[in-house]
């Protein structure tokens, strides 16, 4: 990678395996998946999501605050501050100017959107909040983020579908390497169980329909993969110049060794048949970290549970490491959070390396026969893990490989 090295020196994480890092992980590790039937969905085709546990948002950053946000920037906002605890920075005593916000969302604000939309039908312009417009902006994850923690460097939101969160990472490692920033609060959010995205993606004919059996709906590369299930999420990375974190004391816990983003230019919705984008992304995220294939050990992949999807991601796997490293998809237990996924699987991926430990994929009891991968299925697998891919892909063509490799 040209320009210094950069570190991971702090998490944050809300999943629906888990409130903070530590419980995530723990849930992804057990390999137990959270899909379930949502009252909010309740008469739709699709009635099931992965949500987060209970989580009063008041209790945390106080009502006014909590008031005044969309749940999607509710989850960035305390993500970050537990990953600004883990990286062991006080907002209170930094160079706030020095300090960058890099957020991804792929949908944003879809709770304020559809409750909002509903009292203005159903009880006209008096009953619409005048902080509707603050509260649904694309930026403001970001923003919110910065004004909670002081950043007063640059403030950026980033969209390119599912791949959000890892195109944020690429971003703040850019501000780093090219001395605009010291310290970058990085990763993605997005909170979109709502009516009518779900309804909007089952018309699209991407989710998974068992209704009957939510735990088991989302597989990423079983032969029975029918669709993905939505998720909620939201992770943020610390990420510095890895010798500021050593002359502050601060061990990191993984290095972004190098990144990869390309588009396809193919379909709206659907990815190259051949994988070319993919390919290319993890070619120049090789090559961006200075590593060849043979280095990596493991791969988190993006992995759905869509037939197509799998099936083009898997080929260009085993085109580009043929060697066969483990590699897991954690959507499995996780379900597809959209914009936040890259960020969380990022996460999960440094942790892997730190702990040395693969997460498995949740329901993959039978393997397509036409993917031919070295899956850990069942339980987590214990292995050094020197350098790793996390693999983010979106609608629209966008394609994102991030490189971390061991501190």
């Amino acid at each position: 990678m040209n320009g210094p090295a950069i570190a991971v020196t702090g998490l944050g994480m809300l999943t629906p395996a888990g409130i903070g890092v530590e419980a995530a992980w723990e849930g992804v590790l057990d390999g137990k998946p959270t899909a379930a039937t949502s009252t909010r969905l309740a008469g739709l085709p699709v009635d099931f999501c992965c949500s987060l546990p209970p989580l009063d948002a008041a209790d945390v950053l106080g009502r006014r605050t909590a008031h005044r946000l969309d749940r999607s920037s509710q989850l960035a906002v305390i993500a970050a501050k537990e990953a600004l605890r883990d990286a062991g920075l006080e907002p209170d005593t930094w160079d706030g100017a020095r300090v960058g916000v890099v957020i991804g969302c792929g949908v944003g604000a879809s709770h304020t959107w559809e409750t909002q939309g509903r009292r203005l039908q159903e009880f006209g312009p008096r009953r619409v909040s005048p902080l509707l417009l603050p509260m649904i902006g694309p930026s403001t994850p970001a923003g919110e983020v910065a004004l909670a923690c002081g950043a007063q460097g640059p403030s950026l939101a980033t969209g390119t579908a599912c791949a959000s969160g890892a195109t944020a990472i690429v971003i703040a490692r850019d501000l780093l390497t090219s001395g605009q920033c010291d310290v970058v609060i990085a990763g993605g959010t997005e909170a979109c169980n709502t009516p009518l995205i779900v309804t909007g993606l089952a018309q699209l004919g991407a989710l998974s329909v068992r209704c009957d059996d939510p735990a088991s709906a989302s597989r990423p590369f079983d032969q029975a993969r029918d669709g993905f299930v939505l998720g909620e999420a939201a992770a943020i990375l610390i990420l510095e110049r890895a010798k500021d974190a050593v002359t502050r004391g601060h061990r990191p816990r993984a290095l972004l060794a190098g990144c990869g983003s390309t588009t396809d230019a193919y379909h709206p919705t659907t990815p190259h048949p051949e994988g070319r984008g993919i390919k290319q992304a993890m070619l120049t995220a090789l090559t961006d970290a200075g590593l060849t294939g043979s280095d990596i050990g493991y791969v988190n992949a993006h992995g759905t549970s869509t037939r197509l999807n799998d099936a083009v991601e898997a080929h260009t796997l085993r085109a580009v490491l043929p060697h066969g490293p483990k590699v897991t998809s954690t959507k499995g237990v996780l379900g597809h959070s959209l914009g936040a996924t890259g960020a969380v699987e990022a996460a999960l991926t440094v942790l892997s390396i730190q702990h040395s430990l693969i997460p498995p994929t949740a329901n993959l009891t039978t393997p397509d026969p036409d993917i031919d991968l070295n899956l850990v299925t069942k339980t987590a697998v214990r292995q050094h893990v020197a350098a790793a891919l996390s693999n983010s892909f979106g609608f629209g063509g966008h394609n994102v490989v991030l490189a971390f490799r061991a501190s």
